[in-house]
């Protein structure tokens, strides 16, 4: 039976050592595809959303611009790209194995795109439609396309598809034109050579710890962190024999101790971090997981591809919750993995496309709202504290100027006063709603101590999540309107 060791170093110590260079990670780790098609099958189903987004492609550190168009795409480096050509041939044994499997490179047409459109804001607007999609249609808008089989026009066709000279989805569960556009549009913005999309954020957790971490193993993760991963973490990883550390967040020292004294596979962390959005210096901890052998996980659902780019940091994989900045409307739940009986479905794959396309507009708008009701709240007589990577007071701060263009459009704060006043706040705000969630159009706030451990004061104790704690996701609604309703509502406790 496995074990899990908290760590007892400093509370909230925020400990960086520096910049350190780029890794270049070329594709997926071995045999991963293959296995997550497998495992994911087995081990899945349809309980939350996300995407895994592997193998950064680019070896040149980021660009941010202060431009309305979005931080500038990194380029595509000769290295990069000689590399990359070199992996493919030692993949191809690997890939060859698996119907219908993409290489693990970005392809020529990838690259021109990537040429041509050479901000987020374009990206998240054309990457995987405007130049060519594997529909014949001249929409702008990428269809539907609802099939379960793709015909072959002669024998021929269907023996050139077999040999490797005829391209072809060949039946559902191998791909879909609307859902590729939207693993290209993904990768795109995240500077990865492949994403795959499936039907939750809790599929694509579990599958990815699934195959990555072997039986008889060993994991870190970190103490803030969404509640439903870690609970699959301490109650079904241990029935694999798979042991546990967990860190608080800025503890390098136990990260350390933690893959000297143990055989770690993976290290996996959300940054920022959920709810007290805590902020892993991604560069530092890759290097530390790397000279280890290990590999390591960034859940960036927080910071959206638009502020932060974990892959280009030295990141192996990157988890987002599809649901929330990606799509953006609080209306679909999608997000990506290799498990193929349960891939996202073409409607949603439709509604993600379509929340993309203003994903910057809406992410650089809740990155200035947030900052401001954050600056406004830290100075309210009836804030006790406010938990924001944008403000000084952060404790890694310097962290997430160092590695974000923006610091997100999530909130959380505590109150001055208890459970029932706390209550009150939150049952006296007009706009936003109260309810699970971010990222969306819509502003959402909601109690943790009631929405995510009301079963549990036991939890609430060991992980710091008061009775006063508010996580406030702020939407595109005017900034003024916000803070006149939460002023109201402070003013009612």
């Amino acid at each position: 039976m496995a074990t899990v060791s908290f760590s007892s170093p400093p509370s909230f110590a925020g400990d960086n050592s520096g910049a350190l260079t780029s890794a270049t990670i070329l594709r997926f780790p071995p045999n991963f595809v293959r296995q997550l098609s497998t495992k994911a099958r087995r081990n899945c189903s349809n309980i939350g959303v996300a995407q895994i987004v592997a193998a950064a492609w680019s070896d040149r550190p980021a660009v941010p611009s202060h431009c309305g168009g979005g931080s500038r795409a990194r380029g595509v480096s000769s290295h990069a790209a000689a590399a990359s050509a070199a992996a493919s041939a030692a993949a191809a044994a690997e890939v060859g194995a698996i119907p219908n499997a993409k290489l693990a490179q970005p392809s020529a047409l990838a690259l021109a795109e990537r040429a041509l459109l050479g901000s987020d804001a374009s990206l998240a607007v054309h990457a995987g439609e405007r130049l060519g999609r594997r529909i014949a249609t001249d929409a702008i808008t990428t269809p539907v396309v609802n099939t379960s089989a793709y015909w072959f026009s002669s024998s021929q066709e269907l023996i050139d598809f077999k040999e490797g000279r005829h391209a072809s989805f060949e039946y559902g569960r191998y791909g879909n034109p609307t859902t590729e556009a939207l693993e290209k549009k993904m990768s795109a913005l995240e500077k990865a050579e492949s994403t795959v999309f499936v039907a939750s954020g809790m599929y694509a957790s579990v599958a990815m710890l699934s195959t990555l971490v072997p039986a008889g193993g060993h994991i870190v993760t970190t103490t803030d962190l969404y509640r439903k991963t870690r609970i699959y973490m301490e109650t079904e990883l241990p029935k694999r024999g798979i042991k546990m550390t967990v860190i608080r967040p800025a503890d390098m020292d136990a990260l350390q101790e933690a893959l000297d004294n143990n055989n770690v596979s993976l290290f996996f962390t959300e940054t920022p971090t959920n709810p007290f959005l805590r902020c892993i210096d991604i560069e530092l901890v890759s290097k530390m997981c790397h000279s280890k052998g290990a590999l390591l996980c960034i859940d960036s659902t927080f910071a959206s591809p638009i502020n932060q780019k974990a892959l280009t940091l030295g990141a192996d994989i990157v988890v987002h919750s599809a649901t929330k900045y990606i799509a953006g409307h609080n209306d679909v739940i999608g997000g990506c993995i290799s498990g193929r009986d349960e891939l996202v479905s073409k409607n949603a794959s439709y509604l993600i496309l379509r929340g993309m396309k203003t994903l910057h507009l809406r992410v650089q708008c809740q990155n200035n709202t947030a900052l401001r009701m954050a600056q406004f709240l830290e100075e309210h007589p009836k804030i006790a504290r406010v938990y924001y990577p944008g403000l000084p007071s952060h404790p890694e701060h310097h962290i997430a100027k160092s590695q974000m263009t923006g610091f997100g459009g999530v909130v959380s704060f505590e109150v001055n006063g208890d459970f029932d006043s706390t209550r009150k706040f939150i049952d006296s705000v007009k706009i936003p709603y109260h309810a699970p969630s971010f990222g969306g159009c819509e502003s959402i706030i909601d109690q943790p101590a009631i929405m995510s451990y009301w079963d549990s004061k036991e939890q609430r104790d060991i992980y710091g999540i008061k009775d006063n704690l508010i996580r406030f996701s702020v939407g595109v609604e005017d900034f003024e309107d916000l803070k006149n309703d939460i002023g109201q509502a402070l003013d009612k406790i």
